[in-house]
């Protein structure tokens, strides 16, 4: 009997312990993981070191040229800085699943990420768009970030800063 005991106590604390640790790792994720998926992406990239051709565009002024990346996390970092799971965030996005498609946004002031919108092809990846906005009296900017895996990647930025003339820009990548 006291073994029986012993046993149910134990299976208890067992369950009880696995429980709690998948919990927490939902409240420490509640929203997909941007900065935990380009922390891979850029580990794998450096490992693999593709060729790029990059473009940057300024207003009117264009310059391109194929490269190496010898920085991938800080080429990344402004995807991986558009993590929707700051604590103070939490709560404050709209989540729609389907199997091949996730979609969180807000409309929250206070958020500067609108929309993310993740988009899957057998169960990976294929790609994964931003929407970034930004707004006060002084200074406007919207941000539109695109990234499929090996294919391309994508910054769009137009900032207008009161009584300055109005900025476009636009990085991409494109995977040799």
């Amino acid at each position: 009997m006291r073994n029986h005991l012993l046993l149910c106590a134990f299976l208890l604390l067992c369950f009880g312990c696995g429980d709690r640790a998948v919990t927490q790792q939902k409240e420490t994720h509640p929203y997909f993981d941007l900065k935990g998926y380009f922390a891979g992406e850029a580990a794998r990239l450096s490992r693999q070191k593709p060729k790029i051709h990059k473009t940057v565009l300024v207003n009117d002024s264009i310059e391109s040229k194929e490269l190496v990346i010898q920085d991938w996390p800080k080429e990344l970092s402004i995807f991986s800085d558009a993590d929707l799971n700051k604590s103070a965030w939490k709560g404050l996005f709209r989540v729609k699943k389907t199997d091949t498609m996730e979609l969180y946004t807000s409309d929250n002031k206070k958020v500067p990420v609108k929309e993310l919108k993740v988009t899957k092809r057998n169960g990976q990846i294929y790609g994964l768009q931003i929407l970034i906005c930004n707004a006060n009296t002084l200074y406007t900017s919207s941000d539109t970030l695109s990234y499929f895996p090996d294919s391309l990647y994508d910054v769009k930025k137009n900032q207008h800063i009161r009584l300055l003339a109005e900025k476009n820009y636009r990085i991409t990548g494109k995977f040799k």
